[in-house]
């Protein structure tokens, strides 16, 4: 029973990292909102760097949930 208690452990450690992520995603979205709000012409130049920020913080939070699967069905 110890193992699988160590693997439900190692799990939920795994997913702390996805709290990172969701800070990380509101931040990015407050600076595209600010900015657009303060310069509505330069969406055009913003949102493609928004859109990057946001797909690989959303990559970091993939990744942190397949560890914590693997920790968990391996």
């Amino acid at each position: 029973m110890e193992m699988e208690a160590a693997k439900l452990i190692g799990a939920g450690l795994a997913v702390i990292g996805l709290s990172g992520v969701g800070i990380g995603i509101g931040s990015i979205f407050s600076s595209l909102i600010s900015s657009v709000a303060r310069n509505p012409a330069s969406k055009s130049a913003v949102f493609p760097m928004a859109m990057l920020g946001f797909a690989l913080v959303e990559a970091v939070a993939l990744y942190a949930l397949l560890i914590s699967f693997l920790i968990l069905f391996a």
